[in-house]
C-alpha cells in the first residue's frame, strides 16, 4: 500500500475548492488501487483545516508550519514537498495546475527525476501502477491521453473544476509534522511586500459559482464597471475575453480561455463576447451559460442555454436593477 500525495492550495487558512476536488479524485483513485491519500500543507493553518481535509479523503496530513513557506520565492516549498516525498515514500503527486504550483512541481520533478503532466481533466488507472491522464488541447478540439514513463514518480497537475467535490465522511487525518532544513539557495530571494488588489474581495473566477465576463463588445474599459456592478449584486467573480485583456481594459489574470483561465461555474454570464473558440475553450463546461450580444449570429449563442440579443448597455443595467430590487 502506497500513499498518494495531494498538494493543498489554501488561502487564509482555508483549503481552496481545487484542493477539495483533488482530494475527492484521489480518494476514488486510491480505492481502486489500494493506496491511501495524504494531504501536504505548506504554511500555517493545517490543524484548523484537518477535519475538512479528512472529510474529503485525506487519511494523513503532512504539514510544514513555518512562515518561511510564504516568506521566500518557490524553493522553500520545493524543499518542503521533497521532505514529504521522503517521509511518505510516495510515487504520485496531485497538484493544482496553477502558475505557482506548476513552478514548484517542475523544480521538484528535476530533483526526483519525475514525469510531469499538467492540466489534467481526467485520471484513471493504467497498467503497472501508471496513471492515465486525460487533457484537452487545441481549445478542446482534441483530447490526449498520457502517462509517465515506468519507474518514475508521477506528478499530475489537475485542472480547475475537472472533478467534483465529494464529502466522503472520513475522520480527522493523522497529522505528521515535516522536518525541513532550508538550503542557503532557498532563502536567496525573499518576498518583501504583498499588495492586495482591489478586486481580491470578489470570488476567484476559477472557484466562483457565478462568473460574469465582458468582451470586446463592451467597447471601452469603463464597461467593466458595469460588469463589476452585476458581479457584486450576485456575488460573482469577474472575467474577460482575450480581446478585452489585450486591449488593456481588464487585467490579464482574469482572462478566460485557451491561453487564460479555465472555469466551470454553475452560472456564466457573458456580455459582449462573440464566443470565439479561444474563449469557449475556457468556459464551455459551465453548467448554465447566459449570453448577451447584439449580434444574433454570434458563435456564443451556439452553446448558450439562454441568449439575449440586444445592447448590453440596455440589458445589463435593467438586470442589475431587478436583482437589487429582489435582494431588497
Amino acid at each position: 500500500m502506497a500513499e498518494m500525495l495531494v498538494l493543498i492550495d489554501h488561502t487564509e487558512g482555508a483549503p481552496r475548492k481545487i484542493a477539495l476536488q483533488m482530494l475527492s479524485a484521489a480518494k476514488t483513485l486510491a480505492e481502486g488501487s489500494g493506496d491511501t491519500v495524504a494531504a501536504v500543507w505548506l504554511g500555517g493553518g493545517a490543524s484548523d483545516a484537518a477535519a475538512t481535509l479528512g472529510a474529503h479523503g485525506a487519511t494523513k496530513l503532512y504539514h510544514w508550519d513555518s512562515e518561511d513557506a510564504a516568506a521566500y520565492v518557490t524553493l522553500p516549498q520545493v524543499e518542503a514537498l521533497q521532505a514529504a516525498f521522503e517521509a511518505s515514500g510516495a510515487d504520485t503527486l496531485l497538484f493544482p495546475s496553477s502558475n505557482h504550483t506548476k513552478d514548484v512541481a517542475a523544480r521538484l520533478a528535476i530533483r526526483l527525476d519525475a514525469g510531469v503532466i499538467t492540466d489534467c481533466t481526467g485520471i484513471e488507472a493504467g497498467e503497472g501502477g501508471r496513471w492515465i491522464a486525460t487533457k484537452e488541447v487545441f481549445g478542446g478540439d482534441m483530447i490526449t491521453t498520457s502517462k509517465v514513463a515506468d519507474g518514475k514518480p508521477q506528478f499530475l497537475g489537475v485542472a480547475a473544476n475537472a472533478f467534483p467535490v465529494e464529502d466522503t465522511g472520513g475522520g480527522a487525518p493523522e497529522i505528521v509534522a515535516l522536518d525541513v532544513s532550508l538550503s542557503e539557495g532557498a532563502t536567496a530571494s525573499k518576498v518583501v511586500s504583498v499588495e492586495k488588489q482591489a478586486s481580491a474581495d470578489r470570488p476567484d473566477i476559477g472557484e466562483a459559482a457565478i462568473v460574469v465576463a465582458g468582451g470586446r463588445g463592451l467597447g471601452e474599459e469603463s464597461g467593466f464597471q458595469l460588469m463589476e456592478q452585476l458581479a457584486d449584486v450576485v456575488g460573482a467573480g469577474v472575467g474577460a475575453s482575450r480581446a478585452a485583456t489585450d486591449a488593456g481594459w481588464y487585467p490579464h489574470r482574469y482572462q478566460i480561455g485557451q491561453t487564460g483561465r479555465t472555469i466551470s461555474p454553475t452560472l456564466y454570464v457573458g456580455s459582449g463576447i462573440s464566443g470565439a473558440i479561444q474563449h469557449r475553450a475556457g468556459m464551455q463546461t459551465s453548467q448554465q451559460i447566459v449570453a448577451i450580444n447584439k449580434d444574433p449570429e454570434a458563435p456564443i449563442f451556439q452553446i448558450a442555454d439562454f441568449g439575449i440579443v440586444g445592447d448590453l448597455y440596455q440589458v445589463v443595467p435593467k438586470l442589475v436593477e431587478e436583482l437589487e430590487a429582489r435582494k431588497g
